[in-house]
């Protein structure tokens, strides 16, 4: 399963995409990461639903003290077929 998120919030210049990637790869997620011009960060990611699950709601608390997340939009999508997980 595949997930393609926009978050807004404070989340650039907070650590927040390398936080995301960390967690990704500890959770054996896949995909990647990045900044937009708008404020907000774009993410894209695959694996199992739970996994998935779990990862997102990391993302909503916050993945460190500075991380403040107001919104998160998500899409499912089909899978891609990432092989790791990327910071753009």
């Amino acid at each position: 399963m595949r997930k393609h998120l926009n978050i807004s919030g404070r989340v650039q210049g907070v650590g927040f995409r390398n936080s995301a990637q960390m967690r990704a790869k500890e959770m054996n997620l896949y995909g990647w990461v990045q900044n937009n011009d708008d404020g907000t960060v774009e993410l894209e990611v695959e694996g199992k639903e739970e996994q998935l699950n779990t990862f997102i709601q990391q993302l909503d608390e916050g993945l460190n003290k500075f991380v403040n997340v107001e919104n998160i939009e998500i899409e499912t999508m089909e899978d891609y077929g990432y092989d790791s997980f990327q910071t753009r």
